[in-house]
Order: structure tokens, then sequence, then C-alpha cells
């Protein structure tokens, strides 16, 4: 119980934003004419914000699978760097380790890697009830907005914008709590090169390789600054 309390906690900031967000996917939704059952679906299968706002315009443009799958893996890409930086933490999750891997959205990324949790809080426990927590949150605002959304009018228009707004609130929040901002001016300034070169349609995966290559070069001055810190 004291694990799930501190779950919880840690987790009220995504909640706020989750319902928020979820809603507004969900009236976009139902714009479309699918309803909640729809969001039920997408909220419990996809569970990946920005994915699930592409999906409407597939759904609606009557989109290959395909030409969904190519999409997904270039919205979806960076995941593969998060999971390669969370082999160490997820290494001993046992069975819930497939869910952990589903369930690994950039808000869940950040509160599972922003610090240790206590000692007397069991470490795998919780980061299943941080994952679940958080897509519980998104699936009740998905629902809810297609609910509201067939019975209220509401004009839609910047609600896509949402997920970029709460990312930038994230990445605001690690930018006070962290005391090196290398990594994050590497990779703002690699993703700024990558777009000036590939343009805004192209420069997703050259910027993450371009950020892995950079961080992976610039590892050992990164550690030696944490040691010092720390002393």
């Amino acid at each position: 119980m004291k694990t799930f309390k501190y779950a919880f906690v840690r987790s009220v900031p995504i909640m706020a934003g989750y319902i928020v967000l979820g809603l507004g996917f969900g009236v976009l939704l139902q714009s479309k004419g699918y309803g909640a059952g729809w969001a039920l679906a997408m909220g419990g299968l996809i569970y990946a914000g920005s994915m699930q706002y592409v999906t409407i315009d597939l759904l609606a443009g009557g989109a290959s699978l395909i030409s969904a799958a190519l999409m997904t893996l270039m919205v979806n890409a960076r995941h593969l760097f998060y999971g390669i930086s969370m082999l160490e933490r997820y290494k001993n999750t046992g069975a819930a380790k497939p869910y952990l891997i589903f369930a690994l959205t950039d808000e869940t990324y950040s509160v599972v890697c922003s610090g240790d949790a206590p000692e007397d809080v069991d470490q795998s426990r919780y980061f299943f009830w941080v994952s679940l927590l958080d897509q519980f949150y998104w699936v009740v605002g998905c629902v809810a907005g297609a609910l509201l959304g067939s019975v209220l009018p509401f004009d839609t228009t910047g609600i896509d914008f949402s997920m970029t707004a709460l990312f930038l609130v994230v990445m605001t929040e690690q930018w006070k709590a962290s005391r090196d901002h290398t990594p994050a001016l590497v990779g703002l300034g690699v993703s700024l090169v990558c777009l000036l070169i590939f343009g805004s349609s192209n420069f997703l995966i050259p910027s993450m390789l371009g950020i892995t290559a950079a961080l992976t070069l610039l590892r050992k001055v990164t550690e030696k600054k944490e040691a010092d810190h720390a002393v």
C-alpha cells in the first residue's frame, strides 16, 4: 500500500495533464464520428497520445495499414531510445516487464527517471503502479471526452497542440530539477540542425540518431560532472 501511495503522489501531475489531454482527444475523436467505444479501445490498446491524434486523421482519411505502420514508426521512433535507457531500471521487474515496456510514455518516462524511490518502497512495484495509474488517467480522459463530445458542442481548433504543450511542461520541470543541462542543450542543438537540414517532415529519426551519438560521446564528461556534484 505504501508503494501505491507513493506512486499515486508521484503521478498526480501526470493525472492533471492526461485527463485534460484525453478529454481533448475524445472530443476530437467524437467530432470525426467515432464514439466512446473507439476512445476506450484506442486508449487501452494504442496508448500513445501523439499517435492517437494522428490515428484520427488516418481513420478519417481511410489510410492503408502500411501507411499507418510507417507513420507509427516515425511518430514513436523515440521510444527505441527510451527503451535502451530503461534496460537497467526494468531489469528485475519480472512478469510486469512486458506491460512496463508497453506503457512507457514520455511522461511516465520522466517520472520513473527523475530519481530513485525511497528505500522502503518496492522499486519494481513502483514502476508498475506509476505506469498503470498514468494509463488509467489517459483512458478516463479519452472516454470522458468522447462522451462529452457527443452531447456538447466543442470547437476542436488547436486541440492537437495539447500534447506538445504537455511535453514542454515536462521538459521545463526536468530542466529545473537537473543540475547539468548538457543533455538538454545537446538535444536542442542537434534537433535544430536536423530540422534545418532535413525539414520538418523528416528530421525526427536523424535527430534521435544524432542525439544518441552525441550523448554517447559526451557520456564520460556528463558522468564526471555528476560525480563532482555528488562530492
